[in-house]
């Protein structure tokens, strides 16, 4: 019987599934994985450990079952599988690494010896990149709405609390270091977000206005944005040194400054800088957004008989306000990272457990202020851009 005899509904049936080009390199990624430690074990919290793969690092049935659910996880993501099924798959891969890197710490740590340290190795890192790069991949192939993003969020902040709750981390490292340095973790917390927010807040008050007069006169326009530009160029380190000298001055020369908190050091030059750089996308981002206002809406609003002010703020900032939203996003993530390398001038937040845990090379130190900096980061960064969408979906359906 020849080839071509056969039905096309039978050569469909006997097609090979064709490869996710994503899924290429997730299984590269995952080969890697498997290959490396999967955790680092160490008799003290200094010294050089020793990497153990996956099933040197868990009794034999659970590693049998995490190296199971690593393949299954592999294949769906290299054959060209419904986005739904990829999320699912990945997400469960990944909780799947979470516990079970938990359990490894438990299963490592001898009873009793509180100074040996279980860490996540580079191969449970890799393994755990790849598959939040799938679940990632799949978000976006199932173009969820703003609200469902911000929903899937929710749902993962809510299992990452209920694995904390459980206990599950609490031989890791991580949490061992948290739990020495508990009181330290949340002051420093507050003082970063503190950083973070104060800062936004500062720019956009000054910032909004300040684009608004840009946008009103021109001759002036590329002045400022010059200026703002060329304090976005100085180096965070550099700009947070050139701040002292002059606000110790104002903390010596100026009464009552000290006593509200401007010093050399600590945490008011890390804020003015961070202001500093705040500035530029806000202004910026309310000039693009003023200026992209169509001209038929502005002529349309003074036919009514606006004056300019009634249609600069009943007409042109509620419809450059999603552009406006969006430069309030770039300060906020720029910001939480920025925030970090305060601590050198001691401005404190998480960058203190960062620095101090390079100069005592200690790394699960360094991962206590590095985690929570880029979860914090990942947040805002959802939470905004789901908010950009929804001022903007609003606006077109008022247009």
């Amino acid at each position: 019987m020849s080839t071509d005899a056969i039905s096309p509904n039978r050569r469909a049936a006997f097609a090979v599934p064709k490869a996710d080009k994503l899924g290429v390199i997730i299984l590269l990624l995952a080969i890697v994985g498997i290959v490396l430690p999967f955790v680092i074990v160490r008799p003290n919290r200094i010294v050089v450990g020793e990497g153990l793969m996956i099933g040197q690092s868990l009794p034999l049935l659970e590693a049998a079952l995490l190296y199971l659910l690593i393949g299954a996880g592999t294949v769906v993501a290299l054959l060209r599988s419904k986005s739904l099924l990829r999320l699912l798959v990945s997400l469960v891969v990944v909780a799947a690494l979470a516990i079970f890197v938990g359990r490894s710490a438990t299963f490592l740590t001898p009873v009793g010896d509180t100074f040996a340290r279980v860490s996540p190795g580079a191969g449970m890192w890799v393994l755990l990149f790849a598959f939040a790069l799938v679940a990632a991949d799949a978000l976006i192939r199932l173009r969820l709405g703003p609200l469902p993003r911000v929903g899937v969020l929710l749902a993962v902040i809510a299992a990452v609390a209920l694995i904390l709750w459980s206990g599950v981390w609490d031989d890791l490292s991580i949490l061992k270091e948290y739990s020495n340095r508990a009181e330290a973790f949340w002051r420093e917390a507050r003082t970063h977000v503190s950083l973070a927010f104060g800062s936004l807040i500062a720019a956009t008050i000054i910032g909004v206005p300040l684009g608004v007069l840009c946008y009103q006169r021109v001759g002036v326009r590329a002045t400022i944005l010059n200026v703002l530009n060329i304090v976005q160029t100085i180096p965070s380190i550099a700009l947070f040194g050139l701040l002292i000298a002059p606000l110790a001055w104002i903390a010596a020369t100026i009464p009552g400054a000290s006593e509200i908190g401007i010093s050399g050091i600590g945490f008011a030059p890390a804020i003015v800088a961070l202001f500093g750089y705040s500035l530029l996308p806000i202004v910026a981002n309310t000039v693009i957004g003023l200026v992209g206002v169509q001209f038929a809406v502005k002529d349309a609003a003074k036919g009514m008989g606006m004056t300019e002010r009634q249609v600069l703020y009943a007409v042109e900032l509620p419809l450059a306000f999603p552009v406006i939203l969006t430069g309030i996003r770039i300060v906020l993530v720029q910001n939480i990272g920025l925030a970090t390398i305060a601590a050198l001038i001691g401005g404190g937040g998480f960058g203190v457990f960062v620095f101090q845990g390079i100069g005592q090379t200690a790394m699960d130190l360094v991962l206590l202020g590095a985690v929570p900096t880029v979860a914090l980061s990942f947040v805002a960064a959802v939470v905004l851009d789901a908010a950009v969408e929804l001022v903007s979906a609003r606006r077109g359906s008022r247009a």
